[in-house]
């Protein structure tokens, strides 16, 4: 357990924006990667444990609000206690965000290019079907496929099954965060190009999701992409997001941010968000029972993860901490909602307290730091390729247009 962090998160603000706008400067490519990879796996352990219940029923439950790792819900019951069982949520352990996170990154170690929705039918897919792997919330060793939630094994029964065209195989699946969760490495492949960073991911995404659930994967892989930019800040990230979504997730990232904006702590900000975020969210009140018009295709909605998570990154001004501390605390869908918002802290550079990585890493068995350096590698990669490739068209394209 970690010990509590300051209860009025407020009174650190100024202090917390200086140092977090000084390390977007002087990050490298590897700092960035790194700590939006770490920062989304971290992120993601301290919201599983609350996942699904409201911050009403978060601070009933642990007497206050949630300042670090926590046990499960259901304390020693969690084997068996329903909606929970039978995984292990809690205690450090990463959830499906992670696993799926990483997976992409295997993807990009394995194709070391830029990625299409054709390269999720041929390495993805296998990946999730074939190799067992560690899953901490089942404390056993097994196929990511029978962790993953019936939105990505909608991948396996569309594109293995179904042979479906990987373009369009996300056509029919329930519309949610299921796509946008693990688009951060996309956003990083292509780091400060948030438009080539949308484009990709939007590609990747239509093998899984449709509408608004493929904008969010879009959006989110922008953002990520432009917190990677030398003196980039949470302004600029939520700027450059809102000049590229479209339809309900740009108005829903407007309305949002826009509150957020308002605000300098997490614990007063917490209604007003979901509030701005009610008109565009499809689920309803109540997470657990979502309405009958829940996450269908609309260019009115969008999903309430995404908004959420840049509404906090702007309420903590990019403070890691405190972002993921919101994050977690607004409860819903905490989890992928603090996957995203510590993926975007995380590349802003801001710190990513030492002894929650250390807990989350050995609590879920995993080597956080592994696929970023895989993944710096392969982004480097991929970069030379794309100047090759630029310049190869600036030659073509001079030859053509010289006059005759």
């Amino acid at each position: 357990m970690t010990p509590p962090m300051d209860p009025h998160p407020e009174a650190t603000t100024e202090s917390t924006t200086e140092s977090t706008t000084e390390a977007a400067i002087t990050a490298t490519l590897e700092d960035r990667i790194t700590g939006a990879l770490v920062g989304a796996a971290v992120g993601d352990a301290l919201g599983g444990p609350v996942e699904g219940y409201s911050p009403d029923q978060i601070t009933e439950r642990h007497g206050g609000r949630i300042h670090g790792i926590v046990g499960p819900w259901n304390g020693e019951d969690w084997r068996t206690a329903r909606p929970i069982a039978p995984y292990h949520k809690g205690d450090g352990h990463v959830t499906d965000d992670t696993l799926m996170t990483h997976a992409l990154v295997r993807v990009y170690a394995k194709v070391r290019d830029h990625l299409d929705a054709y390269a999720v039918a041929e390495h993805l897919v296998p990946d999730m079907m074939t190799t067992p792997r560690w899953i901490p919330e089942l404390e056993a060793e097994a196929l990511p496929l029978h962790r993953v939630f019936l939105a990505e094994k909608w991948l396996v029964a569309r594109l293995h099954y179904g042979h479906n065209d990987p373009r369009e195989a996300g056509v029919g699946n329930i519309v949610n965060c299921g796509a946008a969760m693990y688009m951060a490495p996309v956003g990083l492949v292509n780091a400060a190009d948030p438009r080539g960073a949308y484009a990709e991911a939007l590609d990747i995404a239509g093998a899984h999701q449709s509408s608004y659930g493929r904008e969010a994967a879009g959006a989110f892989a922008a953002a990520v992409a432009a917190a990677c930019a030398p003196g980039a800040t949470a302004e600029s990230v939520i700027e450059a997001c809102l000049s590229l979504a479209k339809d309900g997730t740009q108005a829903a990232i407007e309305s949002v941010c826009e509150v957020a904006a308002r605000y300098t702590d997490f614990e007063s900000a917490l209604r007003p968000l979901r509030d701005a975020v009610v008109p565009f969210d499809t689920v309803g009140p109540d997470y657990r029972s979502p309405s009958l018009g829940a996450r269908r295709p609309s260019r009115l909605h969008a999903i309430e993860e995404l908004p959420i998570a840049l509404g906090m990154l702007l309420v903590s001004r990019g403070d890691y901490r405190h972002a993921v501390l919101g994050s977690v605390n607004y409860g819903r869908d905490c989890d992928s909602i603090a996957t995203m918002s510590g993926a975007l802290a995380g590349a802003l550079g801001s710190e990513i307290p030492p002894d929650w990585a250390k807990t989350v890493a050995e609590a879920s068995r995993l080597d956080l730091h592994a696929p970023a350096a895989t993944l710096a590698e392969v982004t480097r990669e991929i970069h030379d390729r794309d100047v090759r490739r630029r310049r190869a068209h600036e030659a073509a394209f001079t030859t053509l247009a010289a006059p005759r």
